[in-house]
Parts: structure tokens; C-alpha cells; sequence
């Protein structure tokens, strides 16, 4: 009888490694169908879904309430799986160059939990070559087992897009791929009892490792595109939104629009890419100008709020700023590499330290990775400038009545509305008088 075969009549155990926006999902997708372990080294977390809640807010707290998932921190419990899926995240260094510190330590942890006839299947972003180059020799030295004599390995990275309600695992076709014929089977069939849209079999793993930082490096390069029309856009003092809407009237218009590059996907995996070119003596053009437009856009964005500041006839040092939004993206409370830091870093530099407002981003993390405090909504009655950083449903429903009372007494001229995700309405704001620019 095959792993897939045991692991469907639930002689054997799926383990889900890395409980956070991938990882989470996935354990939940498998425990509808097969018996699952969900580990994660973070015990707070753990028993966050021990209790029903989803601090992810990925499936949301009643489909944690009613998961069969197995949550534990206990990484002697993965001695009772066979079919193990890793997804822990993989940043960079402070020099952009891969930061695997995550990768190999999960890799000791299975491997010294590893038992024979076993199949790992790496769902972590990297440069191609890792899996087989880094993480076998780490499972074969702290298990004592053979890769591909005792245990088999794939790789089938990632697409889920957090915060996004519509693209979710079961209908994104999954790339998938193995060690050998064998091994590529298993998990193809496997992986098949979640995802609705199929598998695709990849050639080899290192095809599917490229795909990956492919699929994330080509959007980047877009969106770096739009970004540097944005900067030139706005020396010539035209609109960029009233461009991108003109030229998407046009049948194959990308639909590509500028804005803040950050998170642990797009704003991560190209750097992963330009690593190995260049350590094989290739050095990037086309991406790595692209992460360097798109890294410097929260400066772009701070310089732009200074100026407006000063063009309200306000005295920059004494003006306060408020910035909606710290996480990476819209609707989604991961604060992990967001750009907004990038404004908050340059407007400090004009000795500015803005207030930051975010009803979706928790408050302990916020603290923890960018030492800011975060304040309530109905706080803020007395900004000189308000920027809307992040594109939350939240921000997007307020009235100009509700924006209006986050500033102080002021003629509306001197009010400066900074829209970085172009969410509200010009024409109306501009009838007002108010002090507006768009990305």
C-alpha cells in the first residue's frame, strides 16, 4: 500500500510544519480530509488555535473551533507523521542576501523526528538548489537516514495570497514536484485531496524552486515599472491614476498599478534569485533595478508628505502626521516587512515621529517589529497631515466627514491628504479644497 493510500484511510498522518498565513490553511485544508499535525515552535500561537482563535484571520476563529488539527509545539509529535510539509518563511539578511537560518533549523527539527518512508515536501520560497543542496544533507545528518533509500523529498512552493479571500489554496493550481517519479506521485495524489484546480507536475524540484521566485520576481519587475512612471509622473505634475486608467482601456493592458512592495513574497524572493545569478557570476539588471525603485518608494512617499506639508504653509518639525496602515498589504493583519516602515524611517529624519493607526494589525507585534504604538481611530482630532498608507476595507469607508474630524481646526487648504493606495474619491476632495495627492 502507498504513503497516499495510508495517509487517505488514516493509517498515516500529514504534519504541517510553520503555522502561519501558508502553513495554517494548509493543516485546516488537509484535516477535512486526513488525519493532521499542525507544529509550530510558537507556543503563544499554538494555543491561539488550541483556543479557537485565528490571529491570522485566514479561515477565521469558528473554522479553527471546528478543525480536527492537532495543534502542538512538541516536535517529538512529528515522529507520528510520514508525510511532512514545511512551510516556514525565508527573509533576508540586512544585505538582501537569503536568510536560510529558518529553513535549516526546521530541517534539523524534522530530521532528528524523521522515521523511514517518510516524504518532506519544502514549501518555503528559495533560490533554486536549496532543497537538495542545504536541506537533504541536514535531514540525512540528523535522522541517520538515506534520501531516496529511506525517505523521499519534493518541493511545491507556496501561492496562497494572504488576505485574499478569492485566490485561496484549493482553486490556485498547485505546483508540485519530487526526488524521482515515485516520490513526485505521491505528492502530486496527495496534495490532490485539497486542491481543486489540480497540480502541476513539475520536471525537476530545482524547476519548481524557480517558479516560485519567477512568479513573485516578474510581478515585482511590473509594479517597479509602475512606480518609476509614478516618481517621473509627479515632477511633470500628471496624474499616474488618470494615465493607468486611460491605458488599461486598451485590450492588453497589464493592469499593474504603483504602491509599496513589502511583505514576505514579492518584496523577498527576487532578492533570493539575484543570489544565486550572482554567486554564479551573473549579475543582475532588469530585477535588481526593479527591487531598488520599488525599496526606495516609502522615501519617495515621505519627501512628497514634506513637501505638501510645506506647501500648506506648515512648519514641518510641529506638524503631526498620521499614517493609516502598518501591515504589508489591505485586510490582512501581517505586519512582517511592510514599507510603511520606510516612510516612518525618512519622516524621523525631518524629526518627525508620525502617529500610526491600524484596527487590523496587532499592537504587541507592531511594537515588537517596528516600535510604534498604535492608537485608536477615534483618537486622532488633531493631524496636520493624514496618509493613507494601507488600502483596508476600513480606511476605504470613511466619509469625508470622518476624515475631516482627524484634523485640527484648520482652513481645508491646510490640510494635506496623502493617498499612497489611491482609495479616495479626488474630484470630491479637491472641490473641498483639501491639500490632496495620489501615488
Amino acid at each position: 500500500m502507498s504513503l497516499y493510500e495510508k495517509i487517505v484511510n488514516k493509517e498515516e498522518k500529514v504534519a504541517v510544519v510553520g503555522l502561519g498565513y501558508v502553513g495554517m490553511p494548509i493543516a485546516v485544508a488537509f484535516a477535512n480530509k486526513v488525519n493532521v499535525i499542525g507544529f509550530d515552535l510558537n507556543t503563544n500561537k499554538i494555543e491561539q488555535y488550541k483556543n479557537g482563535i485565528d490571529p491570522t484571520n485566514e479561515v477565521g476563529d469558528e473554522v479553527i473551533r471546528q478543525t480536527t488539527v492537532e495543534f502542538t509545539s512538541d516536535s517529538t509529535k512529528l515522529q507520528e507523521a510520514k508525510f511532512h510539509i514545511i512551510a516556514v518563511p525565508t527573509p533576508v539578511n540586512a544585505d538582501k542576501t537569503p536568510d536560510l537560518s529558518p529553513i535549516e533549523s526546521v530541517s534539523i527539527t524534522i530530521g532528528k523526528n524523521l522515521t523511514r518512508g517518510s516524504i518532506v515536501v519544502y514549501e518555503s520560497t528559495v533560490y533554486p538548489g536549496v532543497t537538495e543542496d542545504i536541506c537533504i544533507p541536514i535531514l540525512e545528518r540528523e535522522s541517520g537516514l538515506k534520501c531516496g533509500v529511506d525517505f523521499k523529498v519534493g518541493y511545491s512552493p507556496e501561492r496562497i495570497n494572504p488576505g485574499d479571500k478569492v485566490h485561496r489554496l484549493e482553486n490556485i493550481i498547485k505546483i508540485v514536484s519530487g526526488m524521482d517519479y515515485e516520490s513526485l506521485e505521491e505528492i502530486a495524489k496527495v496534495y490532490e485531496l485539497v486542491v481543486e484546480a489540480g497540480v502541476h507536475r513539475a520536471g525537476s524540484i530545482k524547476v519548481a524552486e524557480a517558479a516560485k521566485v519567477v512568479e513573485n520576481s516578474q510581478r515585482d519587475i511590473n509594479i517597479a515599472f509602475m512606480n518609476e512612471l509614478a516618481i517621473v509622473f509627479d515632477r511633470m505634475a500628471i496624474d499616474t491614476q488618470e494615465v493607468i486608467e486611460a491605458m488599461n482601456t486598451k485590450w492588453n493592458a497589464l493592469k499593474f498599478y504603483p504602491g509599496l512592495v513589502g511583505g514576505h513574497c514579492i518584496g523577498v524572493d527576487p532578492y533570493y534569485f539575484i543570489y544565486e545569478a550572482e554567486r554564479l557570476g551573473y549579475h543582475s539588471q532588469i530585477i535588481l533595478s526593479g527591487r531598488q525603485i520599488n525599496d526606495g518608494m516609502g522615501s519617495f512617499v515621505a519627501d512628497v508628505i514634506i513637501k505638501k506639508i510645506i506647501h500648506a504653509n506648515k512648519v514641518v518639525k510641529q506638524s503631526k502626521v498620521v499614517i493609516l496602515g502598518i501591515t504589508f498589504k489591505e485586510n490582512c493583519p501581517d505586519t512582517r516587512n511592510s514599507k510603511v516602515e520606510d516612510i516612518i524611517k525618512r519622516l524621523n529624519e525631518y524629526e518627525i515621529d508620525p502617529v500610526i493607526v491600524d484596527p487590523y494589525a496587532d499592537p504587541a507585534e507592531a511594537n515588537l517589529e517596528y516600535g510604534v504604538d498604535l492608537l485608536p481611530f477615534d483618537m486622532i482630532n488633531d493631524a496636520d497631515c493624514v496618509v493613507f498608507a494601507v488600502g483596508h476595507d476600513y480606511f476605504k469607508d470613511l466619509t469625508i466627514v470622518q476624515i475631516d474630524r482627524m484634523f485640527r481646526d484648520l482652513p481645508n487648504n491646510e490640510k494635506v491628504i496623502i493617498d499612497v493606495k489611491s482609495i479616495l474619491n479626488k474630484t470630491e476632495l479637491q472641490e473641498k479644497n483639501y491639500s490632496y495627492w495620489r501615488l
